[in-house]
């Protein structure tokens, strides 16, 4: 029997799937974004940019930015009772509603 691989991307396919007419390049304005401390913003999880991704298990959570580090930015989200620092680059990040 073959053991099953248990990596970084395991069970995202349809998460990390662009849909057609998404795919190829990304968009270059969402690379030069820029935030603030205090900003809310969603993580959503652009699979066509490896750099600064987050896990998969935040697709979708809602945090404020902490601070930045380096081109990245460190976005602070409640995982249950417990409050995690994640470090996420801005192909990753929109701002939230």
């Amino acid at each position: 029997m073959v053991r099953r691989s248990k990596g970084l991307r395991s069970k995202s396919r349809k998460t990390l799937r662009k849909k057609p007419r998404e795919r190829g390049i990304h968009s270059i304005t969402r690379a030069l974004q820029q935030f603030e401390e205090g900003d809310s913003v969603s993580i959503v999880v652009d699979s066509s940019v490896q750099k600064g991704m987050p896990h998969v298990r935040f697709q979708g959570h809602t945090g404020k930015v902490e601070g930045k580090q380096g081109e990245s930015y460190l976005v602070g989200i409640n995982d249950g009772k417990k409050h995690k620092q994640l470090i996420v680059r801005s192909e990753h990040l929109r701002r939230a509603q």
